[in-house]
């Protein structure tokens, strides 16, 4: 009789230890809840960062930059489909910086050197950080690269490109309408 009461305890206590195992997985799996939101529509708050510079001295917070409309592109520089989508974000840069607009490149699972001669052959002004650690990477739920956040000047995250877009009109539609969502 012990012995089975025994058992049912440890069963029991089982059974709670996995419960609240999946109920911390799944209550802390923010970056699925990123990508279900915007397929939903909704338009969750982006992930705050605060990354080095890896085209200059320093850091950037992207809370710093609440107000504007930020084109968020995460790439590697052995990432092909990144040097192809290169030429479209500068070009989407150089059209709506003066607009207050923030195109900001994070780098990710890649070496510095090789980065900066990325930035080098494809002529990339805009700024770019460097995520030494995958924090950010998995904070936004990415599954690969590249892949592109629009977030509006509330913070918000109004669209994701998951993959390359190499067209600029694409980029400047994504653009405008998170422009049109500024108060």
């Amino acid at each position: 009789m012990g012995s089975r009461r025994h058992q049912a305890v440890l069963l029991g206590s089982l059974v709670v230890f996995l419960g609240l195992l999946v109920f911390v997985t799944v209550r802390t799996n923010r970056p699925a809840s990123l990508t279900v939101a915007l397929a939903r529509g909704e338009t969750p708050v982006a992930p705050l960062l605060v990354l080095p510079r890896l085209d200059a001295e320093g850091s950037l917070d992207l809370g710093a930059l609440r107000g504007r409309v930020v084109v968020l592109n995460f790439w590697s520089s052995w990432c092909i489909p990144c040097r192809e989508e290169a030429p479209a974000l500068e070009a989407t840069w150089q059209r709506y910086r003066e607009r207050g607009v923030m195109v900001l490149g994070v780098n990710v699972q890649d070496l510095t050197p090789a980065a900066l001669r990325f930035l080098h052959e494809t002529k990339t002004t805009y700024p770019t950080v460097r995520d030494k650690d995958n924090t950010v990477y998995r904070a936004y739920g990415l599954t690969g690269v590249p892949e592109t956040f629009f977030v509006d000047g509330s913070g918000r995250i109004v669209r994701k490109f998951p993959g390359a877009v190499t067209d600029p009109q694409e980029w400047f539609r994504a653009v405008e309408a998170a422009l049109a969502r500024q108060p």
